[in-house]
């Protein structure tokens, strides 16, 4: 089967594969990176996790799993501020399926807690599949840590929940950021910190890439079936909104970033703490290092 290769950056990220298609064993020792298009949320997880090994390889019979979506914004899903719901409905789905004990979802949110949780539309999607949403806006919730390995943020205050879980299942959406330049899976990690204006204070791209040394996800999810382009992380209007249809999913998060790159038209370079996250070694950025699964949904 010919594969053909990723296209440079400022192209689409697309190949069209069977859904059943598996590493090949080449790229066994690598990182493996499934790379879904052109499907709903819902199917393009269904493929995507199955081309990593299903949902079973990621959560074990009575293990407690954290679901951590962008929540951040009161908005409608079609403005693609937040996670689509129907995505993460369907990943709280396959976790109860496959026996886990509880799924909780939860984010630290710009806007009013309560209204993000609602219009997002990712609370009905989780109580509609059996996770429980719980509320991340008081510090009570929260526990200081410390990584005397990290370049800037060495102490911060982690949620709870991310802290007690067995499995964490990231799950950002792709968009512009004015700050960071990029939100996705690494980004992402500023909803589990009380403290984010810490971050923004003490040089931000290396304190994004700090946060990820405090808990590893077990599975990052990008969704990027909509992506807001510009004016991020808000946005101003659905004129900034595209909806490019993919998904990517990985245990490596700095590969996971390092794709999502190419679907805003980005370089590498332009988004610093995907390289800052790959010297604390919790990742790669190079290419053929990762075992790409691409798939059409």
């Amino acid at each position: 089967m010919k594969r053909r290769a990723f296209l440079k950056a400022g192209a689409a990220l697309a190949v069209s594969v069977p859904a059943a298609v598996v590493a090949a064993p080449e790229t066994a020792a690598k990182s493996p990176v499934a790379v879904v298009r052109n499907g709903s949320p819902e199917e393009m997880f269904r493929k995507g996790i199955a081309a990593l090994g299903g949902i079973a390889a990621f959560v074990k019979p009575g293990q407690k799993v954290v679901v951590k979506p962008n929540i951040g914004w009161d908005r409608a899903p079609e403005f693609a501020a937040n996670t689509n719901p129907a995505l993460v409905g369907e990943i709280v789905r396959q976790c109860i399926a496959a026996g886990a004990s509880q799924v909780k979802v939860f984010d630290h949110t710009c806007n009013a807690w309560a209204k993000c949780y609602k219009n997002s539309g990712i609370a009905e999607a989780v109580e509609a599949a059996g996770g429980r949403m719980v509320e991340a806006h008081e510090k009570g919730s929260y526990r200081e840590v410390s990584r005397p390995e990290a370049g800037s943020m060495k102490t911060a205050w982690i949620h709870e929940a991310i802290l007690e879980a067995d499995v964490f299942i990231n799950v950002p959406i792709l968009k512009n950021h004015g700050g960071a330049k990029m939100t996705a899976a690494l980004k992402n990690f500023m909803g589990l910190v009380w403290d984010r204006q810490y971050m923004h204070r003490h040089n931000l791209a290396q304190c994004i890439a700090d946060a990820a040394l405090y808990r590893k996800p077990d599975l990052n999810v990008i969704d990027a079936y909509r992506t807001m382009q510009t004016n991020g992380p808000l946005g101003v209007g659905l004129g900034d909104v595209r909806t490019p249809r993919y998904q990517i999913l990985s245990r490596d998060i700095v590969a996971a970033d390092a794709l999502a790159t190419k679907l805003l038209r980005f370089s590498l370079d332009s988004v610093p703490y995907v390289a800052l996250a790959e010297k604390h070694g919790l990742g790669t950025t190079d290419e053929a290092r990762m075992g790409v699964i691409r798939i059409d949904a």
